[in-house]
């Protein structure tokens, strides 16, 4: 029996996470469907996951994931969710780029109360040149992005920590209703932001919501080491995803954080079946309703290039750095140069699984890759992105969850209530604490 186990969230979309999953018989076909994401909830409590987890976009994109082209505003989603969950984390995406940290805070600190302490904020940097021409912007250069994020993320941890613990009083006999003495204007100045402050709402009950982030680029690990809670990233090689592994808990050391409190969950696409043989039959059944402009469109955005004009049974070209992404393209440029992947192996990755790691067949057969990575000191468990819901998904809750909890690597219960206690992360001290 390990000791140490395994964190599992799942990446909810209402088409599924594969291109064309939603063309599996029985399959969700709609981002726009309240009753989807309940049943994707329910499984989650089934199956003791961590949490559940919500991505967004800010612009219209006809030709690329169906899960992209309609999609609810996270954070509305998940307080709705937040009526019929009891124990699931509940994290939402929402750009530091288009937003102010105000609302940010406002949002969040809000689905932290209406969902008992469930409530993570997974906190990106919008790269789609859309994005920008729905704002009314110019794009924002990659490094500076990151350095605007730094930014945000300080000043929504100041408005968390703007009320002590105990500041509502609700004295009937005196009147009192708040001590004063324990709400604190922020009166932050910086470089991007001026904020005053306090929050007009009271202190969270996880203290603060989780911080998640995604970035895999060099300013990406950099701020996850100071900020990230979890780090959801793309890893496709055990010895890379061990190197990224390593790099990011020193970059935490490095703030003055504990490694623990920074969990790295690669993404993964379990395709499931009782035999290896079934898992394989599902994949090929999956891989025979792509859409070749869609798997381009997705491709050309994970590179952040226009990978159209490159041969498919060509080498894997050598792009120059983009202002868009950066993350994806070291880590599948890496992996095609260590294993003489053509390009077209890497556009065969992402049609099937938006180029996160695939793990097909058995629940043997698929516990024992997560076993592997996880004894490897390579990940803190997995973010799953199911090729479509809800059979995919409850394939993996019904057939490897039990697996991994016979080999010790999983919960068979929930041990606390908020997301912070699922993940092992402790109630930050407010920062006005009086000794």
């Amino acid at each position: 029996m390990s000791q140490r186990q395994m964190h599992l969230g799942v990446y909810a979309v209402g088409t599924g996470n594969h291109i064309a999953g939603w063309r599996f018989p029985g399959a969700t076909t709609s981002g726009e469907n309240l009753e989807n994401f309940k049943k994707i909830a329910a499984s989650c409590e089934r199956g003791k996951l961590d949490f559940l987890f919500v991505g967004d976009s800010l612009a219209f994109l006809p030709e690329g994931h169906p899960g992209q082209v309609t999609r609810f505003e996270p954070t509305t989603l998940l307080s709705a969710l937040s009526t019929v969950t009891t124990h699931v984390g509940l994290i939402g995406t929402a750009s530091t780029t288009y937003s102010e940290p105000y609302n940010i805070a406002r949002q969040f600190a809000s689905l932290d109360h209406l969902s008992g302490g469930r409530a993570g904020w997974n906190v990106v940097t919008s790269t789609l040149p859309e994005a920008a021409e729905n704002f009314g912007r110019e794009m924002v250069e990659h490094g500076q992005r990151y350095e605007i994020a730094a930014e945000f993320v300080e000043v929504v941890q100041g408005l968390w920590d703007s009320w002590e613990d105990g500041a509502r009083v609700v004295n009937k006999e005196t009147g009192e209703y708040y001590d004063l003495s324990k709400v604190h204007p922020l009166d932050h100045k910086g470089k991007f932001y001026s904020v005053k402050g306090p929050l007009n709402m009271t202190r969270t009950p996880q203290g603060r919501p989780v911080i998640v982030q995604a970035g895999s680029s060099e300013s990406g690990q950099a701020l996850a080491g100071r900020i990230a809670e979890v780090v959801f990233t793309v890893q496709l090689e055990l010895d890379v995803a061990c190197e990224y592994y390593a790099n990011i808990k020193k970059h935490a050391v490095a703030a003055g954080r504990r490694p623990e409190h920074c969990n790295i969950l690669p993404g993964m696409v379990p395709i499931v079946g009782r035999t290896d043989e079934e898992a394989q039959a599902k994949l090929a059944q999956l891989m025979t309703y792509v859409d070749s402009t869609s798997a381009m469109r997705t491709m050309s955005r994970r590179f952040g290039h226009d990978m159209s004009q490159y041969p498919l049974d060509g080498p894997v070209p050598d792009l120059p750095v983009s202002n868009l992404k950066q993350g994806y393209s070291t880590v599948a440029s890496a992996k095609a140069k260590r294993l003489g992947y053509k390009l077209r192996d890497i556009y065969n990755e992402i049609a099937i699984a938006r180029g996160y790691l695939l793990a097909c067949g058995s629940p043997t057969t698929v516990a024992d890759l997560m076993q592997e990575w996880f004894e490897a000191g390579a990940m803190d468990g997995f973010v799953l992105l199911p090729a479509h819901f809800p059979e995919a998904f409850d394939d993996f809750i019904d057939l490897v969850i039990p697996e991994l909890q016979r080999r010790g690597l999983f919960r068979k219960e929930y041990q606390g209530t908020t997301l912070r206690e699922h993940l092992g992360l402790p109630k930050p001290e407010n920062r006005h604490k009086r000794s």
